[in-house]
């Protein structure tokens, strides 16, 4: 591969990342190259680590460097709740506000039909069995609030509750810290169907 060619495969593979396009890539590799060589060096050693060390948990499909994640293992979790979210940054998400102590799902993904995403790619069956085990008591619907988040919500939550298992969904409403008037229309008219007496 002359050096033409391995800047250009350097560039479409940083491509490749959520939201880079083709100048930021660009910006990427000449930066990496031109000003921090050991730092892309560290950076290929950690993904080629990375690629091959970490795979999916048995329990919960988090990503874990061993069969079963340090989470589901942790005897302190309370195994009664059980957290279904979208993907491990969601879980990591929740995890960092060190409010919840249940167990969770990855569902690596939401509804979507169009990129072929339907219940069975997400695990669905494994989940109802999951939340079956007779300790699961209460599963809490952390799916993100777009479109196919909600939907993927409500399908799970019509499945899970079919079952007779207590079905919770996180609530929605304004940011602390945010005036109303710089708030979007749709998170105001949630929360005003969500509120709560004080």
């Amino acid at each position: 591969m002359t050096q033409a060619h391995a800047l250009e495969a350097l560039i479409q593979a940083l491509r490749r990342l959520p939201g880079v396009g083709v100048k930021s890539a660009s910006r990427m590799a000449y930066y990496l190259l031109q000003q921090d060589r050991e730092g892309a060096q560290l950076l290929s050693q950690a993904l080629q680590q990375a690629a091959t060390s970490v795979q999916h948990c048995e329990r919960c499909h988090t990503f874990t460097e061993s069969p079963v994640c340090s989470t589901c293992l942790d005897p302190q979790r309370d195994a009664s709740r059980l957290c279904v979210v979208e993907s491990p940054a969601d879980q990591s998400a929740i995890e960092r506000t060190d409010s919840y102590r249940g167990l969770y799902f990855v569902l690596m993904g939401a509804l979507n039909p169009l990129d072929g995403l339907g219940p069975r790619e997400l695990g669905l069956k494994a989940l109802l069995e999951r939340a079956d085990d007779g300790v699961v008591q209460e599963v809490i619907l952390a799916t993100n609030f777009t479109a196919e988040g909600e939907a993927t919500a409500h399908v799970l939550g019509e499945a899970l509750k079919r079952r007779g298992v207590q079905v919770t969904r996180l609530a929605r409403g304004v940011p602390i810290g945010s005036e109303l008037e710089y708030v979007d229309l749709g998170t105001i008219a949630h929360a005003l169907a969500d509120r709560r007496s004080t």
